[in-house]
């Protein structure tokens, strides 16, 4: 697969499992840990993306993902740069609710959010400020990677999902077609001719190379 390739990599990895993903909970920008589950899947999760050959390791400073990422690091040798900027989504007063308080309480915003709608969510940041501030963390750590080189971004699924609309060029609108990340599963974007591409999305196996006339 290495042979093949040409440009820069980047692995969008989520956090393990934390208590708040069971109970429904939004987290935002609180710091909760891993649970014993989601410590296991960052090292299950490890040892696949450890095969990739990885150059630079880069992740949130909250320790679900800090600690995520210190698996990887474990396994190859890497050390792990933490980013503020790739912290997840702020979401003020929505932080700690779950889904149907959020809707009970502030259905409004809620229902408005769902249609696509710019909203201060809890009043906390809109997803293009969080885009502003992830995306040039990650395009740095790129420019610094060798010829072919693989990044790995470890972080959460909300700033994963603006931090690929915004890379990918779809409209804001339009950065809510791509899924949500499970715990400890991945996306994979490559340099195409055009700019960047999606290679894999909620992928829980290493990437395999695709053979066929859009390669």
């Amino acid at each position: 697969m290495n042979g093949t390739r040409r440009g820069p990599r980047v692995v969008f990895w989520r956090h393990g499992q934390t208590s708040w993903n069971l109970e429904g909970r939004f987290q935002g920008s609180t710091d909760i840990p891993l649970t014993g589950t989601g410590v296991a899947q960052a090292r299950r999760a490890a040892r696949l993306l450890a095969a990739l050959g990885p150059d630079a390791i880069i992740a949130s400073d909250l320790r679900r993902a800090a600690d995520t990422a210190a698996e990887l690091a474990a396994v190859t040798g890497l050390p792990v740069s933490h980013h503020e900027g790739l912290r997840e989504t702020y979401a003020g007063v929505w932080q700690g609710l779950t889904n149907d308080e959020i809707q009970r309480k502030y259905g409004e915003d809620y229902a408005a959010w769902r249609r696509g709608e710019p909203v201060r969510r809890g009043g906390g940041e809109l997803e293009t400020e969080v885009a502003d501030r992830a995306v040039p963390v990650i395009q740095a750590a790129v420019a610094e990677l060798p010829t072919d080189g693989t990044l790995v971004v470890v972080s959460h699924g909300g700033a994963i999902r603006t931090s690929l609309g915004r890379l990918l060029g779809l409209e804001p609108f339009h950065w809510e077609s791509l899924g949500g990340l499970s715990n400890c599963c991945w996306s994979v974007l490559g340099r195409g001719g055009r700019g960047w591409r999606l290679l894999e999305h909620n992928a829980g196996t290493l990437p395999q190379t695709v053979i066929g006339d859009d390669t």
